[in-house]
């Protein structure tokens, strides 16, 4: 049964978590963890970056570029330049993300790519940026055919949601180990840290639930979207 429900409702939900989402993992990195930096005697420090960009970086800002057909009044060229931009932003957060860690990692003497929480995460980084070589090289430079383009649009967006579920259910993942590890080291396992933890989790799966319901809900104008080159 198709969807009756225009989207822009459920990009509207999604703004909305995505901004409660981003206070919540600042709030925990920075007031329960200590902060953010790159270079630190405390590596923790490092580490945070990770939760922050993953979040903030990669899933929301990759978020909001699934929904921007559906959540941006403007012409579709131009808001096909930004679905572009913010995938690439998302893209190059995520990997300074991942970097940061690695370099937690490497500096704090722990073994990198042991867990499923990081291979899986390496795989999503992966596909997430062949995904997005594909879209530039097909829909904008130096652009397929129109018969390749539309055949490639549904495959393009199927995939693209794919990738994104696979991205919330790494970020899950990535809660849960990391709140298991604190826990182990002693905080409370009812505190208010362990709370915080928790609930930015089921904000951010709720956030990519509404990113999904408002990329498969009808757009409140007539619009093909489809994709020339440019």
């Amino acid at each position: 049964m198709a969807l009756t429900v225009k989207a822009k409702p459920f990009t509207f939900v999604s703004h909305v978590l995505g901004v409660i989402a981003a206070v919540m993992v600042l709030v925990w990195c920075i007031h329960f963890r200590g902060g953010l930096a790159f270079s630190s005697s405390n590596k923790n420090l490092i580490f945070n970056i990770h939760p922050v960009l993953m979040l903030i970086g990669f899933i929301i800002l990759g978020g909001e570029a699934i929904i921007s057909y559906k959540a941006l009044p403007w012409r579709k060229e131009v808001k096909k330049k930004i679905h572009l931009v913010l995938h690439a932003v998302a893209l190059v957060l995520g990997i300074i993300g991942i970097y940061a860690a690695f370099k937690f990692h490497n500096e704090s003497g722990i073994a990198n790519l042991y867990s499923l929480h990081s291979w899986i995460g390496i795989g999503v980084i992966c596909l997430y940026g062949i995904q997005w070589i594909f879209g530039f090289v097909v829909f904008f430079y130096p652009g397929g055919s129109s018969t390749v383009r539309a055949d490639s649009v549904p495959w393009h967006a199927l995939f693209g949601m794919f990738v994104y579920v696979l991205a919330l259910c790494t970020a899950a993942l990535g809660f849960l180990e990391k709140l298991t590890f604190l826990e182990n080291a002693g905080i409370d396992k009812y505190g208010s840290e362990a709370f915080l933890v928790n609930f930015t989790a089921i904000v951010t799966v709720l956030y990519g639930t509404f990113v999904i319901l408002s990329a498969v809900s009808p757009h409140e104008a007539v619009d093909d979207f489809s994709y020339a080159a440019i």
